[in-house]
């Protein structure tokens, strides 16, 4: 199984978002069984509300679900129970490094989202707790895990090829 955690600031509005967003596209891959989606926030200020008002109403606009989802905060196990850890700024790829201390050394596992779409040449994801733009965030974050999705299936298929060996 393939784990990814999607973090932010609060965990309610980008990471939670992303988790839905993975979620609903690798269940339409039928990839569901072989994939963990979590997310999570470097702060504890949120922890066990819902997503926020506007990451909600996107997602309900969109048909993806979000049931169950409740914030919480990053922790040390994370690091060994999560294939890829994405952080969606700067900031929180920053403050996950240092939760994480040494064992990043040489891990790519950590990286920021918006690395998975070079050509926005923008390095973070922006907080529309702050701007108020969910749309602006949900297209981002629809686009970048598109190209996770892809992502995933090449080491999905990595793997089933290791095993024939």
């Amino acid at each position: 199984m393939i784990s990814v955690l999607f973090v932010c600031l609060g965990n309610i509005c980008r990471s939670p978002m992303a988790e839905a967003v993975l979620r609903q596209q690798l269940q339409e891959q039928e990839l569901s069984e072989q994939v963990k989606v979590d997310s999570a926030g470097t702060g504890d200020w949120h922890i066990g509300k819902q997503p926020h008002e506007g990451t909600r109403k996107i997602l309900d606009r969109n048909n993806i679900s979000y049931e169950g989802m409740r914030a919480r905060q990053v922790k040390l196990d994370d690091f060994q129970s999560f294939d890829y850890i994405v952080c969606m700024d700067t900031n929180n790829e920053k403050d996950v490094r240092q939760l994480f201390g040494s064992r990043c050394d040489g891990h790519t596992k950590v990286f920021k989202f918006m690395s998975l779409l070079p050509e926005r040449k923008t390095a973070d994801v922006p907080d529309p707790y702050y701007t108020g733009n969910f749309d602006e965030v949900y297209e981002m974050i629809t686009a970048g895990c598109k190209k996770l999705v892809e992502r995933i299936k090449e080491q999905l298929h990595e793997r089933e090829k290791e095993a024939i060996r």
